[in-house]
């Protein structure tokens, strides 16, 4: 039983514990309601009225004045990685002049892809990258209630928007003004990740212990200084930069198993942690060119999602979808503009870099999109449609012209002659991390079971390492 000097010491020490945690209560909230009075006035400052976005973007940069330097250095502005060296070629990559198996290729359809861009006004290649009052910095800072782009508009704001309210709501990114483009890329939501979608907005735990566990942010992840946000895109993929690790925040020894800490030097931690993607909304896997300008019905599938569309063609959902693993070094190979494509062949358009013998590689789990697009079959390479406007396809359903207009933006040659290669692309599985109780047991791939998920000789081991051992066992790095 314990005595009154230790019921009396006891209750000091609470005491003195809660008044403590009571004086770092009041000085945060004395932080925080000074830095809302500073942005407040800050606020304040922005008058209007606003003749043009550019002269909001002229508002921000008489106080912030070395954003713009920043900003047009990065991959958001440029749409493309730093230029680096590949096979004795020297090449910028990113989604400025590469190809996917989606909506194809942005040239000559600037005005509705770059409605996703970080700038106001790139309506065609005259796009002046140079100027800093081409920037918007309300797509990523304004509230998302208050502002918008129009889907067509060359990334100019919606008609309706208010820009003096637009910019009187700014405020560091939070996840929906990096979800208005990322979760609904390729046209719409799930097209090309299988990772990000609009379930991400207000996420359960279950579906997201980051995000809906935590309330993170996507910054909270995606690190940024001077506007260069971590994490990498297609161009870093080919340079092999600009990535961001689990590990990042989590020490390498996480697991309270040995066993566990060990699979880290072979298998990336998304591959247990993100058992499937798409498990709330269905993802896009497949989308036919070839079938569209049909006259024909639209059937919708389980998932409520339209299947055909006269000026896309056929598609197929999936929902819940068991990823593919493939090793992976952290770098790519892309299809470059006029690279030869092979008929008989299946067009990787993004190879994946890894194999077991590689030290650095590990399993990785990816969404493929697979499809059916576009090619010269006289001069053997994918062709950038114009798509969008008066004279793209989606307006005269005319494949021939629409590959005239487009492959003379990226200044390559049409024979008149086209048809229909199958191509797929990899995306990489990062997001739509599972709760540690919902990650993958030993025997969702160690099992004997028929359904295990990894197939142990494609991979590259006689058998499953559970019985033939690892990678250095079997000496398999060279």
């Amino acid at each position: 039983m314990a005595s009154k000097k230790d019921i009396l010491y006891t209750k000091s020490f609470s005491f003195h514990v809660n008044w403590v945690l009571l004086m770092k209560y009041i000085f945060a909230i004395f932080v925080v309601s000074h830095i809302l009075l500073v942005a407040q006035e800050k606020k304040e400052l922005i008058v209007g009225p606003f003749n043009s976005p550019q002269e909001v973007t002229v508002s921000c940069m008489s106080c912030h004045e070395e954003i713009a330097e920043q900003i047009m250095s990065t991959r958001h502005w440029k749409w493309e990685g730093n230029e680096f060296e590949k096979n004795g070629k020297t090449m910028k990559l990113g989604k400025r002049n590469l190809i996917n198996n989606f909506c194809i290729g942005i040239s000559s359809n600037e005005p509705r892809c770059t409605s996703c861009h970080i700038g106001y006004g790139w309506k065609d290649d005259s796009f002046d990258f140079s100027n800093p009052e081409n920037i918007d910095c309300l797509i990523c800072h304004a509230d998302t209630k208050f502002y918008s782009k129009s889907p067509t508009g060359a990334g100019m704001p919606d008609a309706n928007v208010d820009l003096v309210i637009a910019a009187r709501s700014v405020r560091m990114p939070k996840r929906d003004n990096c979800g208005i483009c990322h979760f609904d890329g390729g046209g719409g939501a799930g097209v090309n990740h299988g990772d990000l979608d609009n379930s991400l907005y207000f996420p359960s735990a279950d579906l997201d212990i980051h995000m809906g566990g935590f309330n993170f942010s996507c910054v909270k992840c995606h690190r940024t200084e001077d506007h260069q946000i971590s994490g990498a895109s297609h161009g870093s993929m080919a340079e092999g930069s600009n990535r961001i690790y689990c590990t990042d925040c989590h020490d390498e020894e996480v697991h309270k198993k040995s066993i566990l800490n060990k699979h880290i030097a072979s298998i990336a931690c998304e591959t247990c942690h993100i058992p499937a993607f798409a498990r709330e909304l269905p993802t896009k896997v497949w989308w036919d060119w070839s079938t569209a300008g049909q006259n024909r019905k639209v059937d919708i599938d389980e998932f409520g999602k339209e299947t055909y569309d006269n000026k896309k063609g056929d598609f197929v959902w999936e929902k819940n979808v068991v990823p593919t693993y493939v090793w992976y070094d952290g770098t790519r190979d892309y299809y470059l503009l006029g690279g030869t494509v092979n008929p008989d062949e299946i067009v990787k358009l993004n190879g994946v870099n890894g194999t077991i013998e590689n030290k650095d590689a590990k399993i990785t789990p990816f969404k493929v999109m697979r499809g059916k697009q576009p090619y010269d079959t006289v001069n053997k390479y994918l062709i950038v449609p114009n798509l969008f406007g008066n004279k793209g396809y989606w307006n005269t359903f005319d494949w021939n012209q629409s590959a005239e207009i487009g492959m003379k933006s990226v200044n390559l040659n049409f024979s008149g002659k086209l048809d229909f290669i199958e191509t797929e692309m990899y995306w990489p599985i990062n997001h739509m991390v599972a709760p540690a109780d919902k990650a993958l047991t030993c025997s969702g791939c160690h099992g004997r079971s028929e359904n295990k998920r990894l197939d142990w000789e494609k991979l590259g081991y006689p058998k499953n390492p559970m019985i033939s051992k690892g990678r250095v066992e079997n000496n398999f790095f060279k």
